[in-house]
């Protein structure tokens, strides 16, 4: 087995971990924002509603770049934390998102060491949502709270 194969694997092992937690970010935020209940409820309902859109698109590119690759897309989500209090809704997201952070920077660097300069480029635009996504979150968290 070449470098380059095993390198291959490698990336495409980690970018199908990638997908399956957009696909948990895209239950977590839809089932979130059925479930959300209080004085807060609209607001946050949109926001969960908006986020699934972004996460959507980074499922999408990163199937079709899985299968560029020459692998198969994963097709189950990891595990999502569901609650029906608001804030740890706004925790379990923060916390994810922070999560998906870290992955894509080790994603990043592995594409980068695998020669494709491109997926490492789209790579750093995710994180930039990402973090939007974190940031937004945890400004929603400094807010005060009512069960």
């Amino acid at each position: 087995m070449s470098t380059e194969q095993v390198d291959k694997a490698t990336l495409l092992e980690g970018l199908n971990q990638d997908l399956a937690h957009e696909y948990q970010a895209i239950i977590m935020y839809n089932t979130y924002a059925a479930a959300v209940a209080g004085v807060h409820r609209n607001e946050l309902k949109n926001f969960f509603l908006t986020e699934v859109a972004d996460e959507l698109e980074h499922a999408q590119f990163l199937a079709d770049k899985i299968t560029a690759l020459g692998g198969e897309p994963a097709t189950a989500a990891a595990e999502v934390d569901y609650t029906t209090v608001a804030r740890e809704m706004i925790e379990n997201v923060a916390r994810a998102e922070k999560e998906t952070i870290e992955r894509y920077v080790v994603r990043m660097k592995q594409a980068e060491s695998f020669g494709d300069y491109g997926l490492a480029a789209q790579l750093g635009d995710m994180i930039a949502d990402e973090t939007n996504h974190k940031e937004e979150a945890e400004k929603l968290l400094h807010g005060k709270w009512e069960n």
